[in-house]
């Protein structure tokens, strides 16, 4: 009998009930693991994937049949296709994991009393970590990665539209487990699509999860944060912002913006909305709106960007605020650094935001002023991922001020304890 008909026939509260008990389980075992043996598994989850490409793909070719029959979104579509190219990436992001240096255990910081006691402050395992996403099958390969590298059991409640990839794609992930000699609950996937499920999963599984990460949409996000019975790290929508300021290379400004918004039109990273300096107008905007529109990408603007380009459509105040995850850029023509900064603080989800600009002076504003988890200089936003950060993977961009901000690594999904070691010491 499968995990998919065990559930059928059972109470979904009873089986995720055990799950989490599992879970619970798996997480004291990993504690103790070393940094080899997690490292093992991540080796065999990667050379599993390859071995197994054929039937991820095929996996994978149900989903997309299934999702195209119920006109998903191009978007939607794109982040759940998986081709060779993106089942080679995921077997090679799990290898740059194993790369890391192993954060259990690291000393963070270390003093001497004086009354001769030691005192370290190190990392530890969050414990069990519950991860909600919708669309991307590889989300199922970073996130048991990333939660195998930082010592934490997790529980994967993927998007029922990939639930046949995410399916495949955890087999991997159980194989990998039980070569290294690891229990194969430290990586569970919930075997079921009901909604109900996730419920549980907020409700803290009678307090067998430590935290809850979401990764999707807006709804998603909103529904975590407003249910959650246990901590949360999530992310806002990426309403990301690329600033064109009048000191800008055009050529450099051009090429970042074309990057930015059409590299990949659905993910977090994206740029949405591109604001330009009054004294760019003439200089840099054409050919920023040249290169836009040859790439495919639908523009709207506001009054004075319409005025100075017709191509482009009336922007209306909901466009400061979408996500549009499509070829779809809104364009706000600003009266310099300070205006850009008041939008961006306005409309902004605390994500990702550029500036293009040669004037130093103007950079250090940007970044002093902004308060978003990603702050680039002339750069695409879509350097927003952890792998870029050069850690391996990423959960999700955290765009909270509490625990973790930014690309959610192994490093960012553990905690800290205090060691104090004495002499025999008492407290007069």
């Amino acid at each position: 009998m499968n995990a998919t008909t065990e559930m059928i026939n059972q109470n979904i509260s009873d089986v995720m009930a055990r799950i989490g008990r599992d879970a619970r389980a798996a997480a004291r075992e990993l504690a103790r693991a070393t940094a080899e043996q997690k490292n093992a598994a991540l080796k065999a989850i990667a050379a599993v994937i390859r071995e197994q490409q054929t039937e991820i793909l095929a996996a994978n070719a149900q989903d997309m049949a299934a999702a195209t029959s119920r006109q998903l979104s191009k978007s939607m579509l794109d982040r759940l296709l998986l081709d060779a190219d993106r089942v080679e990436a995921m077997a090679v992001s799990i290898e740059e994991i194993r790369c890391l240096e192993d954060p259990i255990g690291q000393v963070i910081a270390e003093w001497d009393r004086p009354n001769g006691l030691v005192i370290q402050r190190v990392r530890a395992p969050l414990g069990v970590i519950g991860i909600i996403y919708e669309s991307r099958p590889n989300v199922t390969a970073d996130a048991g990665a990333l939660c195998l590298k930082s010592g934490n059991a997790v529980i994967l409640r993927g998007g029922s539209e990939s639930f046949a990839s995410s399916s495949m794609i955890h087999r991997c992930l159980e194989q990998g487990l039980a070569s290294a000699g690891l229990p194969v609950t430290a990586i569970q996937m919930v075997p079921t699509r009901s909604r109900d499920a996730v419920g549980l999963m907020l409700s803290g599984l009678d307090d067998c999860i430590d935290v809850i990460v979401p990764r999707g949409g807006k709804s998603l996000i909103a529904r975590v944060q407003a249910d959650a019975r246990v901590p949360v790290i999530g992310h806002l929508e990426g309403l990301c912002h690329v600033y064109v300021h009048e000191s800008a290379d055009v050529q450099l400004a051009t090429d970042v913006v074309v990057n930015a918004k059409m590299r990949r039109t659905g993910i977090c990273g994206a740029a949405e909305t591109l604001l330009i300096d009054r004294v760019a107008l003439e200089t840099h905007f054409p050919s920023i709106v040249d290169a836009l529109l040859a790439a495919g990408c639908e523009l709207r603007g506001d009054a004075e960007a319409c005025a100075a380009d017709t191509r482009l459509s009336p922007a209306t105040e909901e466009d400061w605020t979408t996500e549009y995850l499509d070829a779809i850029l809104s364009i706000r023509i600003v009266d310099g650094l300070d205006a850009a900064i008041e939008h961006i603080a306005c409309y902004g989800s605390g994500h990702t935001e550029a500036i293009c600009a040669e004037d130093t002076a103007a950079v250090e504003q940007f970044f002093h002023d902004l308060d978003s988890a990603i702050l680039l200089h002339n750069a695409s936003t879509q350097y927003a991922d952890g792998g870029e950060f050069g850690m391996g993977a990423e959960i999700g961009i955290a765009t909270g001020h509490i625990h973790a901000r930014g690309p959610v690594g192994a490093e960012q999904l553990t905690s800290f304890k205090y060691l104090v070691r004495g002499t025999g010491q008492t407290r007069p």
